[in-house]
């Protein structure tokens, strides 16, 4: 749960957050690339978060499917 004095609706966030498997990530990068990736996303109408999600799936299955053969 938050740290101090977290007001309730802090609290049920973190833990519907929590029961939906969803977290936080933080990675440091290049500040031209997180730029241009902003500009991407929004000329395509996505958003960062759900582009990142779908290139990390692919990848995994990419990776997955490479070293199940």
């Amino acid at each position: 749960m938050p740290i101090g004095s977290p007001k309730p609706q802090t609290v049920a966030t973190r833990k519907y957050e929590k029961k939906a498997g969803w977290m936080s990530k933080s990675y440091k990068m290049k500040k031209e690339v997180v730029d241009d990736f902003a500009k991407a996303c929004e000329l395509a109408g996505v958003s960062q978060a759900g582009q990142l999600m779908k290139m990390m799936q692919e990848f995994t299955e990419q990776i997955t499917n490479e070293h199940s053969e």
